[in-house]
């Protein structure tokens, strides 16, 4: 049954597709009910956005280990064991009583998601040639999307009610638990990791540097020697250096972006307006990471060096244009949701490039296949870590520059100062940061090319030896 193709597809492609949907849906759970947390707990936009901090912190602090572990285990074991950690931190912070236990349970979550996204990374890299890399992540990323957008909307509409007498945004996050743990059990029995399969079709340099790999794991006297060797590999080149650099900086965006729910409802809209609005962002994003990897695919065959570059270049730049019309030049009204709707689609569909379209195709390219997990890694481990400050410092302006008091806010009818306010404070972490991430991607051109024909002398010297 492992073997089995559906639709074209493996059943391991299959369920690593249905691992990044509950992967997104995880994500997404917290934001979409900002606003009933604050209440519930009496906390301030601050303090929820330390939430956001602390678990993306932790992600980013543990993210190397993913690198260390698929050195020594093969990947649906280590999948595995991050699904499990994330389900259960996902359920306790439904059964939470106090905030510092929220705060805990997803300092774990961050730790769970830290094992798997690296991991499911470098799973499609090695699924994938290198001039179809990109609609690859274009793929996962559209359909781990139906995850962000099920998992926002659903707990965002469910937070409005209760069920037998529990608020409806802990029953959200028992759910979300439930079927994350049963995808964790699918990937444990079903998937089979590329590397090892005999009929995985890929250049033959990258197969013998696989089993290299899966050669190395049988002695695990050298696991911290290899760790070693692949964190060397991967920190010196000069690609990586500046991709997580722009990565640094074009992360505070989607960051802050965290109070997107909790500014719709502040406006007026209830919780299925703002459900739908936050959808039809998620939906265009989704679009978005597709069109732009299969875009990046065809002008990378006709520009190499450059192609993928260019297409990063041009979403970063249009996140500009279309953050500074959502937060400021709609009129902040319940009577604006069209204009809200359609701006955030447009803007989900050409501000969602960067990943798919270069920056994971790249990616694999620079480094030899069996160092990909680790740059994924690494990857995640410096942009979260440092990115993660976004959310708090977007909370802070809008409290302390920008006037936002949540005494203000009507449960029922939101507050037009609070909104005002907020959109400021959004604005100032989203505009200035894409503009920024739009310049860093250009000393590529001059690097990528360079560093990719290195990986390929390295793989024909392990080749060779």
């Amino acid at each position: 049954m492992r073997g089995k193709k559906y639709f074209g597809y493996s059943l391991s492609l299959i369920i690593i597709n249905l691992a990044a949907i509950m992967e997104r849906a995880d994500e997404n759970l917290l934001p979409a009910v900002c606003k009933e947390v604050s209440e519930t707990f009496n906390v301030g936009l601050s303090d929820l956005g330390y939430l956001t901090f602390i678990r993306n912190f932790v992600q980013g602090l543990s993210s190397p280990l993913a690198g260390i572990l698929v050195i020594n285990y093969d990947r649906p074991t280590v999948l595995t064991l991050g699904i499990f950690c994330w389900a259960f931190s996902t359920a306790a912070v439904g059964a939470s009583q106090y905030f510092m236990q929220i705060a805990f349970w997803r300092a774990l979550n961050g730790f769970g998601l830290a094992i798997v996204i690296p991991a499911l990374q470098s799973f499609i890299a090695d699924s994938y040639k290198d001039d179809v890399r990109g609609t690859g992540f274009g793929f996962l990323s559209f359909i781990g999307s139906f995850g962000g957008i099920g998992g926002s909307g659903l707990a965002t509409v469910m937070a409005g009610t209760e069920f037998w007498g529990i608020p409806g945004w802990r029953c959200a996050f028992f759910l979300m638990s439930t079927v994350s743990s049963l995808i964790g059990f699918l990937v444990f029995l079903f998937v089979v990791d590329p590397r090892k399969t005999t009929n995985f079709t890929h250049d033959s340099s990258e197969n013998l540097e696989r089993d290299a790999l899966v050669e190395s794991e049988s002695n695990t006297k050298s696991t911290w020697m290899e760790s070693w060797k692949a964190t060397k590999a991967v920190l010196i080149v000069q690609t990586f250096q500046v991709i997580v650099l722009q990565g640094i900086i074009g992360s505070l965006p989607w960051t802050a972006m965290v109070f997107f729910t909790m500014w719709f409802e502040l406006i007026g809209f209830d919780h299925t307006g703002a459900a739908a609005l936050c959808t039809i962002f998620l939906v265009g994003c989704a679009v978005g990471s597709l069109l732009g990897g299969i875009i990046a695919d065809r002008l990378s065959r006709v520009h190499p060096n450059s192609g993928r570059i260019m297409c990063a270049q041009f979403s970063a730049f249009m996140g500009i244009p279309f953050c500074w019309f959502l937060l400021r030049v709609i009129p902040q009204s319940v009577d604006s949701w069209f204009a809200y709707s359609a701006t955030l689609l447009l803007m989900g569909i050409t501000i969602s490039w960067n990943g798919t379209a270069a920056n994971a195709p790249m990616f694999a390219e620079v480094v030899p296949a069996k160092h990909r997990t680790m740059i994924y890694a690494f990857d995640r481990a410096f942009e979260l870590s440092l990115s993660s400050f976004a959310a708090p410092l977007a909370g802070i302006l809008s409290e302390k520059m920008f006037g936002y008091d949540k005494k203000t806010v009507d449960p029922a009818k939101g507050s037009v100062d609070g909104a005002s306010a907020l959109s400021k404070g959004l604005l100032s972490m989203t505009a200035v940061p894409f503009g920024l991430c739009c310049l860093c991607y250009t000393p590529l051109y001059r690097m990528f090319k360079r560093d990719r024909e290195n990986a390929r002398m390295a793989s024909l010297k392990e080749e060779m030896t």
